[in-house]
């Protein structure tokens, strides 16, 4: 299995407008046909005016033969194309091995949280071994939607998406984690294998499969 995350960039203020082209025509043309869509979130807090979506495909050449095939869908080309190129600044892709495999939150709806995290060169396995052997003392206070290794574009990350009932019960959560003595175990172990980390809080559009 093999997950592709876009991030689209629009122009200021243009966001909704995607979403909604994506949420009805996108949708009415492609549906789960073309790769299966598990989450579409618009972001909150963090970079601004984007849009990210989440996709499952069983291998990279199934990704290849259905992109091409969407490529050539005249639906595609001449309905949904024309509506987001004039509203669309930059394009954004990860082609993601997964280590928890997506999975939607027991409850909804939800607020969601993109971490981004670069480890050291060669760290990544490292460091999600270190998290995995953790998780049963992080899933106390929240539970991830999903964890990742980039594959492509850039090497030597880790993704990784959390819901929230809200942006509060994000704060308590993480609070109480950092206050476990099991969590600081692995902070500490795991901790010094990142370079950068990043941020996101997103808000599920209408059509997200994930709310």
């Amino acid at each position: 299995m093999i997950h592709e995350l876009r991030i689209y960039t629009a122009k200021p203020g243009m966001v909704p407008e995607m979403a909604k082209n994506s949420g009805t025509v996108a949708r009415a043309i492609r549906g789960d046909n073309y790769g299966k869509l598990e989450g579409y979130w618009m972001t909150e807090i963090g970079p601004l005016n984007q849009v990210v979506h989440l996709w499952t495909y069983s291998d990279l050449n199934e990704r290849a033969r259905l992109r091409a095939e969407l490529g050539k869908n005249e639906r595609w080309t001449k309905e949904y194309l024309p509506l987001i190129r004039p509203i669309l600044v930059r394009q954004d892709i990860r082609l993601m091995n997964p280590v928890i495999a997506p999975r939607k939150p027991d409850k909804e709806p939800n607020i969601y949280e993109l971490r981004v995290y670069r480890t050291k060169p060669g760290a990544a396995k490292e460091w999600c071994n270190h998290i995995l052997e953790a998780m049963p003392v992080r899933e106390k206070y929240s539970k991830p939607v999903g964890l990742w290794i980039s594959e492509a574009g850039q090497p030597n990350e880790v993704v990784h998406i959390w819901a929230y009932p809200d942006l509060n019960a994000r704060a308590a959560a993480r609070a109480a984690a950092v206050a476990d003595p099991g969590w600081q175990a692995f902070l500490k172990k795991a901790g010094p294998l990142l370079e950068e980390m990043s941020s996101t809080v997103m808000l599920p559009s209408a059509h997200s499969p994930m709310k």
